[in-house]
């Protein structure tokens, strides 16, 4: 094996391994969907069709994935979410 060849099977094991977190928002028979809408557009930064698409997944599903990322940015997120009286963990 050449050099060059081991010093690139070097940099390919050296790669990070980023894990993607999930918001997963739940339903109650508490919030209407006004609300649901209006905190996933503060909270997610969600377009209204976005909030609006997965308020309804939420209302006929039980639950629906808000917002993937990093779990340091989902946390305040998360946070807000729960503030608002919504159902939310991060998974």
């Amino acid at each position: 094996m050449s050099t060059k060849e081991k010093t690139l099977e070097e940099l390919l094991l050296q790669e990070e391994v980023v894990t993607q977190n999930e918001i997963v928002l739940f339903n109650d028979d508490v919030n209407t969907f006004d609300h649901v809408i209006e905190t996933l557009i503060y909270a997610c930064e969600h377009t209204p069709e976005q909030a609006e698409q997965c308020a309804i997944l939420v209302h006929y599903k039980g639950k629906c994935t808000v917002k993937t990322g990093a779990y340091n940015d989902l946390k305040p997120r998360c946070s807000l979410l729960l503030e608002a009286g919504l159902s939310a963990e991060i998974i």
